[in-house]
């Protein structure tokens, strides 16, 4: 695990060839590096949609009542009553 002292590697993005070949011509017209389109296209994207975000996080949080259950069922991508029926959680460590 990366520190604060150790570089984080750059971790390769993969692609279909079609969207690297939309990359790499608006890279070049635009006079920027592929890497730096990305980059900036993800800062977009994720600024045009920060409230759609939120409103997730905030409906993920609502979901946890600090019970184990609750953390399990929204990993698990269940319903308090879907856990219940395929054998609940024990609370008690």
């Amino acid at each position: 695990m990366p520190t604060s002292s150790t570089p984080r590697r750059q971790a390769p993005l993969k692609v279909d060839p079609a969207v690297d070949e939309l990359i790499s011509s608006g890279a070049n017209f635009l006079g920027i590096t592929k890497k730096d389109l990305v980059a900036e296209a993800v800062q977009f994207y994720l600024d045009a949609r920060r409230e759609e975000m939120r409103e997730r996080m905030h409906s993920l949080m609502r979901q946890l009542d600090g019970t184990r259950a609750a953390r399990v069922a929204l990993l698990a991508h269940l319903s308090r009553e879907e856990l219940n029926e395929v054998g609940g959680v024990d609370e008690k460590d």
